[in-house]
């Protein structure tokens, strides 16, 4: 994961800062987002849309209701929209938000195989896009900048619902100022937040 450049222009870069310095979030997640967690990893393996799609609202309604703020509506779809170049996958959607509806989309199959994605990837994708959500409705941005903040947010939003210790997000500073995680250490320091 990469951070998003700082932008130049005052406002954006004021909700940047302020996004970038946001790691935790204020209300303590409801311990039912669990269950559903739990839900939405069984559902998976129908792998139809539609049961998906129910349980990932369920999700994103007690989210939402936990900072008493109107829940977005989450559409799952199929096979993610990408990009081949010279046979080689270069990109591909796993979801979005919309700034103007509040709608979230998710993705369930993989680019290339069209196989059904895997529970992480597919939960992890949905926590992201609440977190714009979030960042919108309850932060009032007018942007959604992908700070470290943001990821640390999201993070806390994951492990929450799969109910794992949250390690803590390693960052590396790039020489255009971006951060990356540091995916070498954050996994072998085997450590959690919680430790």
């Amino acid at each position: 994961m990469i951070t998003d450049s700082i932008p130049r222009a005052k406002t954006k870069k004021q909700e940047y800062l302020l996004s970038d310095a946001l790691r935790t979030i204020k209300p303590n997640l409801p311990r039912t987002l669990l269950a559903h967690g739990r839900l939405l990893e069984t559902v998976m393996a129908s792998e139809n849309p539609k049961e998906i799609e129910l349980v990932c609202n369920l999700i994103a309604a007690e989210v939402s209701n936990a900072f008493g703020i109107e829940a977005p509506t989450v559409k799952v779809l199929g096979v993610r929209p990408h990009r081949v170049d010279d046979g080689v996958c270069i990109y591909q959607k796993f979801g979005d938000y919309d700034l103007q509806t509040g709608q979230i989309r998710l993705w369930m199959r993989t680019a290339r195989l069209k196989k059904v994605t895997s529970f992480g990837a597919l939960l992890n994708t949905l926590c992201h896009e609440l977190c714009h959500h979030l960042d919108v409705v309850e932060l009032g941005f007018s942007n959604t900048p992908h700070t470290r903040g943001f990821f640390e947010r999201t993070a806390l939003i994951y492990h929450h619902i799969k109910d794992t210790p949250l390690r803590p997000l390693i960052w590396i500073k790039q020489s255009d100022g971006t951060f990356r995680f540091d995916w070498g250490r954050m996994m072998s320091s085997g450590n959690s937040i919680n430790d």
